[in-house]
């Protein structure tokens, strides 16, 4: 069977995931659009899909199997309800929300209705998080314990409506919130405590740059950081396991895991080992054959898994790959950094 999805809003995101489907997933055949803005309607006649003329008419649509909403961020639960109440499976783009209180009022009306409804958690399936991902399910370095995820760059600038608080623009609505959902999906643990640092270096009403901390329940801590002013980049991921530790240095994957090989007690010795930092025992380099440096694992993973777990959850032979209790807690932490960052102080919690 083959679904016809229709996209609201069909800017950036939007005709991203038009080209995108329209080459790769022949099972979804996109339909039309809406877009409140007639340049964009009339660049979805050009590329021969349907320009709606209002929502009315795209949700008396009874052809459309699934909608996309890829709007600005403070239309996403008005929309989707909408959607949902038309008889439309929907796919919402991140952040699915401006806050958790928001999409509890989605979930009711996606009871209500019975219908499907998805956030577009798209970096679940980026092949530098997979890696980080099997490194962490397989034990492959032992416990991790310290996890520092960075996406940096120094073009200082927010497109467009990211710019704006109304809009829900900003970092970690942005960049921030792919982030976490990471780094919550992979940690098995609730989150106890957070602290976020919020920056707005050139912005008049949003981050345009932050550092969020989040503890969990194991012992794990992550470390989040955005960054649109950085001109020196840092790794993608640094973790540190009780047997090793692993880097991925950016998007093209490179780096390499260093693994504990001999855990003799290496002990307290009278020694002096004299480095470039001086005198030091505690920080004296390891001995070379205690340790071995291992490659990256190899995964697979694509994008269009999300779409295909999606059309797997309409026919009832899959359970969803991003699952709204997961979103809703994530947005429950999101809430709880920006009331970190307005009081200025960690926030304890058990979600």
């Amino acid at each position: 069977m083959k679904y016809n999805l229709a996209i609201v809003g069909f800017g950036g995101m939007g005709s991203y995931h038009f080209s995108s489907i329209r080459e790769q997933l022949p099972e979804i055949n996109v339909v039309g659009v809406y877009d409140i803005r007639e340049e964009r309607r009339n660049a979805a006649k050009e590329q021969g899909l349907k320009a709606y003329d209002s929502l009315e008419e795209l949700e008396q649509d009874g052809t459309i199997d699934i909608v996309l909403v890829a709007t600005p961020n403070n239309f996403h639960k008005d929309l989707s309800i909408r959607m949902l109440r038309s008889g439309k499976n929907v796919v919402c783009e991140k952040p699915v929300t401006m806050n958790a209180a928001e999409l509890e009022e989605i979930i009711a009306v996606m009871t209500e209705t019975g219908k499907h409804f998805s956030v577009h958690q798209n970096r679940r399936w980026d092949k530098d998080f997979v890696i980080m991902k099997k490194i962490v399910d397989e034990s492959l370095l032992g416990r991790p314990y310290v996890i520092e995820s960075r996406v940096q760059g120094s073009k200082r600038v927010l497109a467009g409506w990211r710019g704006y608080k109304i809009n829900g623009g900003g970092m970690v609505l942005d960049w921030g919130i792919h982030l976490l959902d990471q780094i919550m999906w992979m940690i098995k643990a609730p989150v106890v405590e957070v602290h976020a640092d919020l920056f707005q270096l050139y912005s008049t009403e949003v981050d345009d740059n932050c550092r969020l901390l989040v503890n969990f329940e194991n012992g794990v801590s992550a470390l989040i950081e955005v960054s649109t002013n950085c001109f020196i980049n840092q790794a993608r991921w640094h973790m540190q396991c009780s047997d090793g530790t692993v880097v991925i240095n950016g998007w093209d994957c490179s780096g390499k895991m260093v693994k504990l090989a001999d855990d003799r007690d290496l002990g307290w010795t009278d020694e002096i080992v004299y480095t470039e930092a001086g005198p030091t025992r505690t920080m004296a380099p390891r001995p070379r054959e205690t340790t071995s440096e291992l490659p990256l694992p190899e995964v697979e993973t694509h994008w269009s898994d999300f779409y295909r777990n999606f059309i797997a959850v309409i026919e009832h032979r899959a359970e969803p790959a991003v699952k709204v209790s997961e979103s809703l807690r994530v947005m429950k932490v999101i809430d709880l950094l920006f009331q970190s960052a307005e009081e200025g102080h960690s926030i304890r919690c058990n979600l």
